[in-house]
């Protein structure tokens, strides 16, 4: 784990997007007109609300995530890189990643973003397959999604796509056909997600009448296998449980999330995770554009939520996200973060138990999730902390 005294990450949270996916859940919004210049004012805001109480930190990356970041200008991504570097010593190596989507208009504009600053590209590909991206409700096509990785190797040293798997009516043979066509695309890093039905979605309605029939569990668990392995032999192996990259190809950006670094989240519904005056304290924004942008423009900030986080809470967070490293728990990281060592922590005769069972490994202070463990994780980390 870095040095959460010093080094921090910023999420930019857009929340726009053309169109919204049957199976997202995250904070996004379809709107006829934005005011940009008025977005990106409370942006900025924001940001230097935060940066006032986090002073001397090293930034060591920026994620524009959303929505759909590629939708906004690329003057305001532009602006808030300038304005981070101004109120953080910038990492002379900073990654400055965008999520973007594949369709034509979204491609013309790349070039305008690496000019802006970004360095890394994130693109939602989902699926390689006119059909199924039709099913996922995805507005481009396999060959927009081609023609938009043929511009991001023109113009990024680093970037990275995401594919969905376990869709309906997908068969492991299918999938590794997709995923073999990935890999001869990629550069350095791939996502490979299996698809989740989140409560309050359209997929979830469907998939609750009868509507919507997903791959049975075993047919699951052979895609997962089988990315793990395609991925693997490709030269790009997990280093989470979803995401492979080639040694030195990882998301520093999300590292942090993992390793429970610090980072700042501004834009509607962001979440943060600060460490201030010795605490850990968890930061969210609201959810909502519209009052989101007002109280940014009239108070600097709209913070809904930054409350001490610690204890349980602390170590059951710290927990949820180290073990979906297939490095796992850093057992000095999660005594720095939790004030806990890892045996002081968890019951050691569950550990023994998960250790024997297959799904956990102890080497050298360190906690480990096994491949099986990964498959089953959820349970794993419920036996874990409620022993």
């Amino acid at each position: 784990m870095a040095d959460s005294q010093q080094d921090i990450a910023l999420y930019v949270h857009w929340p726009f997007c053309l169109s919204l996916c049957p199976y997202c859940d995250f904070n996004s919004h379809v709107r006829d007109t934005i005011d940009q210049g008025a977005w990106r004012e409370a942006l900025l805001r924001e940001l230097a609300h935060y940066a006032a109480q986090i002073p001397n930190r090293r930034l060591t990356s920026i994620f524009f995530g959303g929505g759909t970041p590629s939708l906004m200008p690329p003057e305001t991504a532009a602006a808030i890189i300038k304005h981070a570097k101004s109120l953080f010593a910038a990492d002379p190596d900073i990654e400055i990643t965008l999520e973007a989507n594949p369709t034509s208009a979204e491609t013309l504009v790349l070039e305008a973003f690496a000019k802006a600053g970004i360095n890394r590209l994130s693109l939602g590909i989902q699926a390689l397959d006119d059909a199924a991206l039709s099913a996922l409700g995805r507005t481009h096509s396999k060959a927009e999604a081609q023609a938009c990785i043929t511009a991001a190797h023109a113009l990024f040293e680093r970037f990275s796509f995401d594919l969905i798997y376990a869709r309906p009516g997908q068969t492991p043979e299918a999938w590794k056909a997709e995923l073999t066509d990935a890999v001869a695309m990629s550069r350095g890093h791939l996502s490979a997600y299996q698809l989740t039905i989140e409560p309050g979605t359209p997929f979830f309605l469907a998939q609750a009448r009868g509507a919507l029939e997903l791959p049975d569990e075993e047919n699951g668990a052979q895609m997962f296998e089988i990315t793990q392995q395609v991925l693997e032999d490709a030269g790009l192996p997990a280093y989470e449980i979803s995401n492979h990259a080639a040694p030195g190809g990882e998301s520093r950006h999300n590292l942090t999330y993992w390793r429970h670094d610090d980072y700042l989240g501004i834009g509607p519904g962001a979440h943060g995770r600060l460490q201030l005056d010795g605490t850990v304290h968890e930061t969210r924004q609201h959810r909502a554009p519209e009052i989101w942008l007002d109280r940014c423009l009239s108070h600097g900030h709209a913070t809904q939520r930054s409350t001490p986080l610690t204890g349980d809470l602390l170590v059951e967070e710290v927990t949820m996200m180290g073990l979906r490293l297939i490095a796992g728990i850093d057992g000095q990281a999660f005594k720095n973060r939790t004030g806990l060592s890892l045996g002081q922590a968890f019951d050691p005769n569950t550990i023994a138990q998960l250790t024997e069972a297959g799904f956990l490994e102890t080497r050298p202070d360190h906690l480990v999730a096994t491949a099986a463990g990964r498959q089953r994780l959820n349970a794993v980390i419920g036996q874990l902390l409620n022993s």
